[in-house]
């Protein structure tokens, strides 16, 4: 096999084939496992493509396997776990497509070439046929893997028309690896656009977050960008190349916002950290946190442009966009508030918040304050050096009094001093609004003044209890 050596796999290969070829089928490794043992970079899941049916496939791996799954069988595909490998096993396909349709219509093929063909690229197009591990690319994907090369193993129409959503994996590809994708595959791309629309939003999502969530997400978003697709299924990223930013510069703020979010990612937690690794929540926050500059856009006297209130707008068209995609709720709930408060440092000035006011910061952060405290920083792209700094410096100073207080206060659990229970005790009501209303009342001064004590507490509350209008 050509740049990557037999001994690169694990075991595990050797005894499937072993299983495959008693049984009387053919195996072979393929697909994007190929693709990462000849960049040195092969994972514990594996795929693997066959001559068996699915039937078949499950009695091969019946004893073998630790645990056997089915949920792919409907288009040829038996999951199994052994040896802490995650191994999926799919009959050689030969599919044909609705262009009407989300779905394709699989059929069985019986060559491992047929099957090698109706793959998404070149560089997923290759195979090593088991147990004797000859390498199989009758489309050229090593040579495309050295030159760092995207192209589609029948022509880019064709296999776009079989699955539009290898219009996304292009751009997803294109952020992952880094590869150039080949010109007549982004030709194709831009003409095939509205072919988009068929997939369902739950893949299209899936593709998404992967391009967001890798390491140069910039390369495919530019690219959906260029060909149309963001205007498919993220049209308020492109939106944003119309506006021009508030600081004045000779930049958009679509090209602000790709650069806060790389600025994000170099914030990004590593090992051990407490969301270690990529970030979608922040990544989507930092790339939609100025989606609603273009509603809010106003033209000022003197040639001043302003986006009043473009935090809570955005933050609107962040949460209608994200449930348009399918993303799980908490997911759309934290890249919404975090689009909400993204502005909200910005009245910290050079330090004349009160105590009140940092409370309050962290109060309405919540737990998303870690990630709040990167977005805001990631924020800051402008070029004027001194005045980076003097951000930087900012709030850096509202971070330490945010651990001073943290540490006098219990900020992450700031509530009254006087629960519920305590509040009808005192004035000797039963549970109902006015309860909440005196809950609610406790908290403000908790805010303003910080702990109070239960004692001074109850000299408020009967204070303000007494002090309230009639009902």
């Amino acid at each position: 096999m050509p740049a990557a050596s037999p001994g690169s796999l694990p075991p595990v290969v050797d005894e499937l084939a072993a299983r495959f070829v008693s049984a009387g089928h053919a195996l072979a490794l393929v697909g994007g496992s190929v693709r990462d043992a000849l960049l040195g970079r092969l994972s514990g899941d594996l795929d693997f493509a066959t001559s068996a049916r699915p039937d078949q496939v499950q009695r091969v791996l019946a004893g073998w396997a630790e645990s056997v799954w089915d949920v792919g069988i409907a288009f040829g595909t038996v999951g199994a776990l052994r040896d802490g490998c995650r191994l999926e096993i799919t009959t050689y396909r030969s599919d044909s497509y609705d262009r009407t349709s989300r779905k394709p219509a699989v059929t069985f093929g019986d060559t491992l070439e047929e099957d090698l063909r109706r793959r998404d690229f070149t560089v997923n197009a290759m195979a090593l046929e088991l147990p004797e591990r000859t390498f199989v690319d009758p489309f050229g994907g090593l040579s495309d893997l050295a030159a760092a090369l995207l192209r589609t193993p029948a022509t880019p129409e064709e296999s776009f028309s079989d699955d539009p959503l290898r219009m996304l994996r292009a751009a997803r590809f294109a952020a992952q690896l880094g590869f150039r994708v080949d010109p007549d595959v982004v030709r194709a791309m831009a003409a095939m656009a509205d072919r988009i629309e068929i997939v369902s939003a739950e893949r299209v999502r899936d593709e998404l977050a992967k391009l967001v969530c890798a390491p140069s997400p910039r390369a495919g978003l530019g690219l959906l960008v260029a060909t149309g697709l963001a205007a498919r299924v993220l049209p308020e990223l492109p939106a944003l190349q119309l506006e021009i930013d508030e600081h004045h510069r000779h930049k958009d703020v679509y090209e602000h916002s790709l650069t806060v979010l790389e600025q994000a990612i170099d914030l990004e937690d590593g090992p051990g950290g407490s969301v270690p690794g990529p970030d979608l929540v922040l990544r989507l926050a930092a790339l939609l946190h100025d989606i609603g500059k273009p509603r809010t856009r106003r033209f000022e006297p003197g040639g001043g442009v302003s986006f009043h209130h473009h935090e809570v707008v955005g933050a609107k068209l962040v949460r209608r966009r994200l449930q348009a995609l399918r993303f799980p709720n908490d997911v759309v709930d934290d890249v919404a508030e975090l689009v909400a408060l993204h502005l909200r440092f910005h009245g910290y000035g050079t330090g004349e918040w009160t105590d009140a006011a940092v409370r309050r910061y962290v109060r309405d952060a919540g737990p998303l304050l870690p990630r709040l405290h990167k977005l805001t920083r990631a924020d800051c792209t402008t070029r004027n050096r001194r005045k980076a700094q003097a951000l930087a410096r900012a709030y850096d100073h509202l971070e330490v009094r945010i651990s001073r207080l943290a540490e006098e206060e219990e900020l992450a659990a700031i509530r009254p001093d006087l629960d519920g229970v305590q509040i009808m005790a005192v004035l000797g009501i039963p549970p109902g609004p006015e309860v909440g209303a005196a809950y609610r009342h406790l908290l403000e001064l908790r805010l303003d003044r910080g702990p109070l004590g239960p004692d001074e507490a109850e000299r408020e509350l009967r204070q303000w209890w007494a002090a309230r209008p009639p009902s």
